[in-house]
């Protein structure tokens, strides 16, 4: 069945506009933004959506699905069946759109130091149970464009690599940005661990021309700057 012949209140399309985005599925969502399927093997775009979804994650509702689809290159994209340039441009504006969305969104005042900091992330973080490690994009002004999420997990040189901490920040051409993470324990006392992944974060901006300005730990209620706690910011020579 194509999605022509699907009764009106059943199709992606007329469901969005008839009762808002929000009823509809990831994969519904994305058929929006294909339009159409693949003739050849009889794909509906939903069954095309759907498929893309389970491709880039382990199972077809795999956490972290639409932002791998998200940080998909034109190759991958194309890699498909029944996805060419026009489907995979489609994607990629949908998903810089949402970005700019966000960034407008989040735009602020600059930061002055890690009490800003806090005051930004600091509600949310503070309650998760899980480590996150998210980053600040700054621009020449020292003021938030974007808060990208890198990692859910303790924090280790293997999870928090430069290439992932880096991507949004390059491609979104960030003056500097600062490093944040929460410790669900409630204690935002830094690690040793915490210390040699921000030693390795600073020298990898440095190479790239991204200045890393701080790392800011979140704790329950407190929170705690390894700049200002006086951690040597020069670490060239490792």
């Amino acid at each position: 069945m194509t999605i022509k012949e699907l009764p009106r209140g059943e199709r992606p399309r007329e469901r969005l506009l008839a009762r808002g985005a929000g009823f509809l599925s990831d994969a519904e969502i994305l058929a929006v933004i294909l339009g159409t399927g693949h003739a050849d093997s009889g794909d509906t775009a939903v069954d095309l959506a759907r498929r893309m979804l389970k491709g880039f994650g382990d199972g077809a509702h795999a956490p972290g699905t639409l932002r791998r689809l998200a940080e998909a290159s034109p190759e991958e994209l194309r890699g498909f069946r029944g996805v060419g340039s026009a489907k995979a441009a489609a994607i990629i504006a949908a998903v810089e759109l949402g970005k700019r969305i966000g960034s407008d969104r989040l735009e602020g005042p600059s930061i002055r130091g890690p009490g800003d900091v806090a005051d930004i992330v600091g509600p949310d973080m503070a309650t998760l149970d899980r480590e996150h490690f998210r980053v600040l994009l700054l621009n020449a002004k020292n003021t938030v464009t974007a808060i990208e999420d890198v990692t859910i997990g303790g924090l280790d040189s293997s999870m928090v690599h430069p290439r992932e901490v880096f991507k949004s920040p390059i491609r979104r051409s960030a003056a500097a940005v600062i490093l944040v993470h929460n410790h669900p324990s409630g204690d935002p006392t830094p690690s040793p661990q915490d210390v040699k992944v921000t030693r390795r974060l600073i020298r990898a901006g440095n190479l790239l021309g991204i200045e890393v300005l701080d790392h800011v730990i979140i704790g329950d209620g407190r929170h705690c700057s390894l700049r200002g706690r006086g951690m040597n910011w020069d670490v060239e020579d490792g």
